[in-house]
């Protein structure tokens, strides 16, 4: 019969060399076979590459007997999943039993039979290189899972970026802004994670997701009419209660995007409150719903600041840009008042590393 895998290896481990010449004749016609009359030995050859496909084990060894070369070769990871079957002159089922509890596959008992072990050798080396088969087509599936997953980020991420840079262009003089404004954030969320009034919500995941959701803090500036968002010079209380609007405008268009998708995406979702909620104030005098404290959602509280903050130190059509030490006194000014407390000690902490943010990130001369 011609063999299932000529190319298998298979290790013989008897302390009997008679023993591993009868097998040897029976097997090499077939596979390629190596052997050993070492317990010690033979953990060392299936250590080693190219690894036997198939061990056939005495189990009546001086030094190192079957059952403990077996346990052996299943605790290293190496070896784990090389098939064994035991070689034995024992016909106690008992003993049968407890090679089978440790992890053999199969069971030949002496004097040798060719037939019977060519027979019982094929079958596992079938049954490995089915695993093997399902092994590799369920790694090919993990990868080509984990290569869609990434391609999906990464046009939610440009996506965003987009529509961050569409709002931009009808504020011109923002210009870096997202970028800054999105590594202060996660700047701020790493070094708050083991806080204790955040550390639930800002996991990794959150925070990824934060990272990519805070372009579209401002999104709802496309609704502001032009001479109220490019007004040189301070708004009127009209012009002011235009200009809240965005919050809310933006929020309202990330809402319909999500009706649009047929489930929840977790980004919009953070997108929508960061949008809506990033100009409220600690003490409960912002915009848009006048929320206070933890009621304000941790993703906006972090943007609040980080918003502030880019906001002063550049210019805009209704103000020159500000030295870092005077916008760090204003928000210090604002700790508790506009401001989470916490978030303002992180940003006072770190204070460098927000100053290198914003040199790294700088708007073009």
């Amino acid at each position: 019969m011609v063999p299932t895998n000529p190319s298998a290896r298979i290790l013989i481990v008897d302390d009997t060399p008679e023993n591993l010449a009868v097998l040897g004749d029976v097997l090499q016609p077939d596979y390629t076979v190596q052997a050993t009359t070492s317990g010690e030995r033979a953990l060392a050859i299936a250590a080693g590459q190219p690894a036997p496909d198939l061990v056939l084990l005495d189990i009546m060894m001086p030094g190192m007997d079957g059952y403990t070369v077996l346990t052996r070769l299943r605790d290293n990871p190496l070896t784990r999943d090389i098939p064994v079957i035991f070689l034995t002159a024992l016909d106690d089922t008992r003993d049968e039993e407890h090679g089978l509890a440790l992890g053999a596959a199969d069971y030949i008992a002496k004097p040798i039979r060719p037939a019977l072990v060519l027979a019982r050798v094929r079958t596992q080396l079938d049954v490995k290189r089915a695993r093997d088969a399902l092994r590799d087509h369920n790694a090919f599936l993990e990868s080509e899972v984990a290569r869609r997953m990434a391609d999906n980020e990464h046009i939610q991420a440009v996506s965003i970026r987009a529509l961050a840079h569409l709002a931009e262009t009808r504020d011109p003089e923002t210009g870096n802004h997202i970028l800054r404004t999105q590594a202060y954030v996660a700047h701020l969320a790493n070094a708050l994670r083991t806080h204790p009034r955040f550390a639930q919500t800002l996991t990794p995941r959150y925070i990824t997701l934060l990272t990519r959701s805070a372009p579209l803090h401002d999104i709802g500036k496309v609704g502001i009419p032009d001479h109220i968002l490019l007004k040189p010079g301070k708004l009127d209380a009209d012009e002011w209660r235009i200009m809240q609007t965005h919050a809310a405008l933006g929020a309202s268009a990330i809402e319909q995007a999500e009706a649009d998708v047929s489930e929840a995406l977790p980004f919009l979702s953070l997108a929508k409150e960061i949008a809506r909620h990033h100009h409220e104030r600690w003490d409960g005098t912002g915009y848009p719903d006048g929320l206070a404290g933890d009621a304000i959602p941790a993703s906006a509280r972090l943007m609040a600041l980080a918003d502030v903050f880019d906001a002063l130190i550049h210019a805009r059509v209704y103000k020159p840009a500000l030295p870092v030490e005077t916008a760090r006194d204003i928000i210090t000014a604002g700790r508790g008042s506009h401001f989470d407390p916490a978030v303002v000690d992180c940003f006072l902490t770190d204070f460098p590393a927000f100053v290198e943010i914003a040199r790294r990130y700088r708007d073009a001369d």
